[in-house]
């Protein structure tokens, strides 16, 4: 019984052993859960080289494994942690493994690396999510780009964005100015479409460079700016009223004027479309001054013995503020022969007999005169006209430009004024005249050629008999060899006396007051010049800036002579301009004294800038007063005071008071053109190593382009290629200027510096200063010593040139650093006498009086302006 209750008490003991352990392990079994995971696995991304970790924790559980791609991993590859929930009494488990970049890299199948957690309890397993593994990256190239837009305001801007390739994708945030744009504080931007970023609604203030930033984890990327430009086109303003009559009576013009202001283009804007300037036809009656009518039938004797008569201004009446008629309305006289004394006395104007005689005494002295005076021209005309040339071809004068002969002693020509061969007026022969004058100091007489041979590009427009009497009309060309002055007898040893203005063969022919010697080697020259001028006229010439002065034959009356002188303005004030699209087309030149007395006008010759093969141009000769600038005629006009002949290069004035003039252009359309003048120069640095090449654009004309030169002396510069002329239009377009096909293992230069760019007010008024464009370029050796590239400029919408540069770079720089035109000797600036015209005086004069002569079929200067398309 004791061993039976013995066996009793074993069996207990063994089912509170059961119970005990049922309570704290198989708890879970007697209520049927299973694991439940508390944290999963997340996906991880590898960064670089750095391993990742994946965690896994689950309730209750007896032991956590990861399978990662299908296989289990090994034990010895985890990191367990175990606890128990103080609330539940259940234990928790925690597992962690590490997996790098090599793993994943091994792994080649058609899923991601992928790793999950497996946790048991006692009634079985869970599993948990999959966690995939990848490697970050973010490439370098963006899918898509944003481009730069030029947008009207109001517009819409869509700016579109495509990020690298990434993993995890990357994140799309937009700089404006390298500034964050927040959508919050702007409704008119939106960023959330697709990446791209939208303005519904373009503002001047949304101009900028928009660059898109993507990120990820691993790197961010900038792509490259876009520039956005909103621009305005141009609006018209209102038209201004109509300007008063040209004239004070009958026909004549009218304008009125709008400007590009209503609003004026910004940021490369349409200027605007149509013409500025409206002209119309005005007409008003002219002034009639009153005329008397027959005086009426005398009246009846009154008792005071006077009979009356009268007359009315009605014949005609006056008009429109015509003067009234001079003289009594009434007449009154003595009706019996003053046999009547009762009245007053007789109030009949008579006319002395002695009157009569004083009259016809003074007729017949006045004939005498006339007499006199017409003998007295003859026999001076006689005497100089043993000149030692003369016409024997006839034809040459009524034909107007064929070739003429010479013969060297002066014989009588009966058929000069009578010529039998009909004139071909449609025929034309170019004169031309150098700066440098010729030779002539020991020629008495012009050869044929050295008389009619052309210089190139210059013509001869010969428009009145006035401008024959000047000799020619014409531009002068540079010539580097400077012969001798030539001036009338006895005004060299004056002008010795005062100091000199002429020197000796071996010297300057113009001394130190001409000014055209440089002041230092830093400064420009002085570009002023004078001359002593007398009854034989002349010329004055600035070298090389396209300006210059001829003083006509008898423009100075005889025994009297005046120091005259010329000069470009090169002070920082300049012409004002009244319209905003207004430009100087050359440079402002000077002529004087103020007090100058001559007889008729002198012929100012001013280079200018614009294309004026169409009638997009209306251009001004402006006068300077002691204020300000005055109009004194437009191009195309009708003036009293001065008449203008417009050519392609230049523009020559005959004008009759001193000054200052200039001429100045505006823009009827967006189809002007102004011509620029295309130069690039280059030099070596003082290391030798650095080459600069600096591209100038200038105004074309002569004086604009001794502005760079002059520069480029004192830099030790050299023209590195044929300058070139670039059409530049006014479309309120820029312009660019590129290097292209640098050497690339010869040579380099900074990143970014390859293309520059000028705003369009700056190219339009360039005539200011030099426009001036540098690239610099480093050889990477000193064997390197050639160089070979191109310079491309253009205008947007608008011509391009090519420059094309290939010289060979010598160290210790060149004796000749710039061409030989620009450093001749040539310092001949005026010339007096017959000397200073190409034709000489005789002929002229006699080609005046082929043309003044009426001819039965109408060949005269009328028919001869309308050959040269110059009849105004």
């Amino acid at each position: 019984a004791n061993v039976e209750l013995l066996h009793y008490v074993v069996v207990l003991l063994l089912l509170l052993l059961f119970w005990s352990i049922w309570n704290r392990d198989g708890l879970s079994a007697l209520t049927g859960t299973l694991p439940h995971f508390l944290q999963e696995p997340d996906d991880a991304y590898i960064v670089k080289s750095n391993p990742i970790k994946l965690r896994c924790r689950a309730r209750p559980a007896l032991q956590i494994f990861f399978k990662c791609n299908g296989e289990w991993v090994h034990q010895n590859q985890h990191t367990s942690v175990e606890h128990t929930d103080l609330g539940t009494g259940l234990k928790i488990r925690e597992v962690m493994i590490n997996v790098s970049r090599q793993q994943v890299e091994d792994f080649h199948g058609p899923e991601d690396y992928w790793c999950l957690c497996v946790a048991w309890s006692h009634l079985g397993t869970s599993k948990s999510r999959k966690a995939t593994v990848r490697i970050a990256y973010l490439r370098k190239n963006f899918e898509q780009e944003p481009q730069g837009r030029e947008v009207p305001i109001k517009g819409m801007i869509v700016l579109h964005c495509r990020p690298p390739e990434g993993v995890p994708p990357a994140e799309v945030e937009w700089l404006k100015n390298d500034e964050p744009i927040s959508t919050l504080d702007d409704v008119n931007i939106d960023t959330r479409a697709d990446h791209n970023l939208i303005i519904s609604e373009a503002r001047l203030s949304d101009s900028g460079n928009y660059t898109c930033l993507a990120s990820n984890i691993v790197a961010r990327r900038r792509s490259a700016p876009a520039t956005v430009i909103v621009f305005v086109n141009g609006g018209w303003s209102s038209w201004t009223d109509w300007s008063d009559c040209s004239v004070r009576c009958g026909r004549g013009v009218q304008r009125r004027s709008r400007t590009c202001t209503n609003p004026a283009p910004l940021n490369g804007g349409a200027f605007c479309d149509g013409m500025s300037v409206q002209k119309s036809t005005c007409s008003s009656p002219c002034p009639v001054d009153g005329g008397w009518a027959n005086w009426s039938e005398w009246s009846v004797c009154s008792a005071e013995c006077e009979k009356q008569r009268g007359r009315e201004c009605t014949d005609p009446e006056p008009k429109h503020g015509g003067r009234l008629c001079d003289g009594a309305a009434l007449e009154t006289d003595n009706c019996t022969g003053d046999l009547c004394t009762q009245g007053e006395n007789s109030k009949i104007l008579s006319v002395e007999g002695n009157n009569d005689i004083a009259l016809y005494a003074g007729l017949a002295a006045g004939v005498v005169t006339v007499v006199l005076l017409v003998i007295a021209v003859m026999l001076y005309r006689r005497s100089q006209s043993e000149y030692g040339v003369d016409v024997i071809d006839s034809s040459a004068l009524t034909g107007g430009f064929q070739s003429f002969s010479f013969k060297s002693t002066r014989q009588g020509n009966p058929l000069l004024m009578n010529s039998s061969m009909p004139p071909d007026l449609t025929m034309s022969r170019t004169y031309t005249s150098p700066i440098c004058f010729p030779d002539s100091m020991d020629k008495e007489l012009m050869s044929e050629p050295s008389l009619f041979d052309p210089l190139p590009d210059v013509k001869v427009k010969v428009h009145s008999s006035f401008m024959v009497s000047l000799g020619v009309s014409e531009r002068a060309e540079y010539h580097p060899k400077a012969p001798p002055q030539t001036f009338p007898r006895g005004v060299v040893q004056d002008l010795a006396g005062r100091g000199g203005m002429l020197g000796g063969r071996g010297n300057s022919l113009l001394g130190p007051s001409l000014g055209f010697q440089p002041r230092t080697s830093a400064e420009k020259p002085l570009l002023r010049t004078t001359g002593l001028f007398g009854h034989g006229g002349g010329r004055l010439v600035l070298p090389n800036t396209g300006a210059s002065l001829l003083v006509p034959h008898g423009a100075i009356a005889e025994n009297t002579s005046w120091e005259m002188h010329m000069s470009i303005n090169q002070d920082d004030t300049c012409v004002s301009l009244e319209e905003s699209q207004e430009v100087l087309l050359g440079p402002e030149v000077s002529y004087g004294p103020p007090g100058l007395d001559l007889s008729c006008p002198v012929a100012l010759t001013i280079a200018h800038c614009a294309d004026v093969s169409s009638d997009d141009w209306s251009i001004k000769l402006r006068r300077q007063t002691q204020d300000s600038w005055e109009d004194v005629m437009s191009v195309d006009g009708e003036c009293a005071s001065c008449y203008c002949l417009l050519e392609p290069q230049c523009c020559h004035l005959l004008v009759d008071r001193p000054g200052c003039y200039a001429l100045v252009g505006e823009p009827l359309s967006e189809a002007a053109v102004k011509r620029l003048r295309l130069a690039v120069f280059g030099s070596l640095e003082a290391d030798a190593l650095t080459y600069s090449l600096r591209v100038y654009c200038v105004d074309d004309t002569p004086h604009a382009f001794q502005e760079v030169v002059w520069l480029e002396r004192g830099q030790g510069g050299r023209l590195l290629e044929e300058p070139k002329t670039l059409l530049f239009r006014g479309n309120s377009f820029s312009l660019q200027i590129s290097i292209q096909d640098i050497p690339q293992f010869l040579w380099s230069i900074k990143p970014f510096t390859t293309c520059q760019e000028f705003g369009f007010s700056q190219v339009w008024g360039s005539n200011q200063s030099p426009l001036q464009c540098a690239f610099t370029l480093e050889r990477f050796s000193h064997a390197a010593n050639q160089l070979s590239c191109k310079i491309s400029v253009r205008q947007v919408k608008g011509q391009e040139l090519i420059l094309q540069v290939y010289t060979t770079v010598a160290e210790g720089g060149s004796s000749n650093a710039l061409p030989f035109f620009t450093q001749s000797d040539c310092t001949i600036t005026s010339q007096t006498g017959a000397r200073a015209f190409k034709i000489p005086l005789s002929i002229r004069q006699r080609i005046c009086a082929t043309f003044d002569t009426a001819n039965a079929k109408g060949k005269d200067w009328q028919l001869l302006a309308q050959k040269l398309h110059i009849d105004r």
